[in-house]
């Protein structure tokens, strides 16, 4: 583990507390009603956490990678569905701080001072969700105005933001080349929300899908310049994988683990606890094994980024590498906890089968584990 700042350890220690006291004891139920996390969002917008990326003029922390990997790690621990309100509202702040000009960073972060708002990013399409080059969603540039036509699935916190940083292309003919990044409005006319979907796992986040009929975006609203999208997606916003799906499925793991183990020290069989029996303390042991080879390589990436390593490759392929690992962790942390616990793992009055199923989704998203390979296996053989 690197050398935390005191600042970042003050952070970390009030998000546990917020999650512990705040968050933990409705995560069941955050889970089983499919709810919008209220509890969660009212700790977090109390306590300035969906603020903690803005810049320091608007009441922020200026969050760098290491301190939201802490964040998002110590919330997913208990409800990695809340971590998600946290995430995307920052991954859009520093893309936002990173990209925009001036007069947006001013225009859309006095909005955002309060910590009172959400945001999402929006890049998945029916037809395109690893081939994200290949979006077809439109922008079309008419009086000063684009007029976007298209749909987005899969958006987290669909419905519930203030603010979506959508990537849409102004030509599909030209792939890459044509993608561009805009800031839209939760009331722009032709832009509308459709289906909340219903998911195994991830249940308090409201996913779903976005629709632009028409929808007329202010040209001021591009961000960057036209055309630059792609590396927006790759140069800033593909961090959010290491303190996205990575810290997600590290907490996710962690607090698997964390109960597992309590359980394990109590469970009596054959006259004694469980935890002594080797079948079982092997299953934990590997588990901290892996927890912790997850957790250096996580905070090893955040630490380089944090330090401006400046090969380029070097970072994508550790992230790359970090959320793949890590949620391919989680996911065999979950289901050999699940297996500890035996039948009353199998049900929904212990927490391990929900973290299971939180566990799974994290393969999933923020690019899947076969893309994270693909990228990591072109990085090492050019």
């Amino acid at each position: 583990m690197i050398n935390l700042t005191d600042e970042q350890i003050m952070i970390r220690d009030l998000v546990r507390r917020i999650a512990k006291d705040k968050i933990a004891p409705y995560s069941s139920e955050i889970d089983k009603l499919e709810n919008f996390p209220l509890m969660s969002f009212e700790a977090f917008r109390d306590n300035g956490i969906l603020k903690l990326s803005l810049p320091k003029e608007y009441g922020g922390a200026n969050a760098d990678i290491t301190t939201l990997c802490l964040v998002i790690e110590e919330i997913s621990k208990v409800s990695p569905a809340s971590a998600l309100l946290v995430f995307a509202t920052s991954t859009v702040i520093r893309t936002i701080n990173m990209v925009a000009n001036d007069e947006q960073k001013k225009r859309f972060f006095s909005v955002l001072e309060k910590g009172d708002k959400l945001c999402a990013i929006a890049i998945t399409e029916p037809n395109y969700g690893s081939d994200a080059a290949g979006m077809q969603t439109k922008a079309t540039l008419k009086d000063n105005k684009y007029i976007l036509q298209g749909r987005k699935i899969f958006i987290t916190n669909c419905g519930v933001s203030r603010y979506y940083l959508v990537f849409a292309t102004v030509n599909p003919k030209l792939k890459k080349k044509g993608i561009t990044a805009f800031i839209i409005e939760k009331d722009t006319p032709g832009f509308s929300i459709g289906k909340i979907e219903d998911k195994m796992g991830l249940r308090g986040s409201k996913t779903g899908e976005i629709i632009f009929e028409d929808a007329e975006i202010p040209e001021d609203n591009l961000i960057g310049i036209e055309g630059n999208g792609w590396k927006i997606l790759t140069g800033v916003v593909n961090t959010m994988r290491l303190w996205g799906a990575g810290c997600m499925s590290l907490g996710i793991a962690e607090g698997a683990y964390e109960y597992s183990l309590g359980y394990a020290k109590q469970r009596i069989q054959f006259g004694k606890p469980i935890a002594e029996h080797q079948a079982i303390s092997f299953l934990l042991a590997d588990m901290k094994i892996q927890i912790e080879a997850a957790r250096s390589l996580i905070y090893r990436t955040a630490y380089l980024i944090d330090s401006g390593a400046k090969d380029k490759r070097e970072i994508e392929t550790l992230i790359s590498c970090s959320k793949c690992f890590a949620s391919d962790t989680a996911m065999k942390v979950t289901t050999d906890a699940v297996q500890i616990l035996g039948g009353y793992g199998y049900t929904k009055d212990y927490p391990v089968e929900r973290m299971m199923r939180d566990a799974k989704a994290l393969q999933i998203l923020d690019g899947a584990n076969q893309i994270q390979r693909l990228i990591v296996s072109k990085n090492i053989l050019r």
